[in-house]
């Protein structure tokens, strides 16, 4: 049986820099801010990776912090789920009940990328990593 495993997790954060001190300090994260042509967002490593920021023990992630807007669905962590095939997979989402939430966006050196909400509200995002 072919799964989806989630890839990524996401928080949102008023202060991400008070966010980045609090997680290293509390769990040893190692974080690193990207740019503005990425949004600020920061990037999160929880578990040794290899060289192409691949985790290297099974069954853990990494993940990020990005700002925090207005509405609820930005306030509550996330996951990123890895996909074949991002058109195919918005389809099925749809088709199952849920909402993609604009449109899909190229992250450069990473993949296709895309977020909707569930049946039940929450959001959550999917992943087409390049395959290079």
């Amino acid at each position: 049986m072919k799964t989806n495993p989630v890839v990524h997790f996401e928080m949102s954060a008023e202060d991400r820099g008070r966010m980045r001190k609090f997680y290293e300090g509390a769990f040893g994260w190692k974080t690193h801010q990207l740019g503005k042509d990425m949004g600020m967002y920061v990037l999160v490593t929880t578990t040794d990776t290899d060289e192409k920021q691949m985790v290297t023990k099974p069954g853990t992630i990494n993940g990020g912090f990005y700002q925090r807007m207005k509405g609820p669905e930005s306030n509550a962590p996330s996951v990123v789920i890895e996909v074949e095939d991002i058109r195919e997979s918005m389809r099925k989402v749809e088709k199952a009940g849920g909402k993609i939430i604009g449109k899909p966006m190229e992250i450069p050196g990473v993949g296709t990328y895309v977020s909707f909400f569930d049946t039940e509200g929450n959001r959550a995002s999917m992943m087409q990593p390049n395959r290079k």
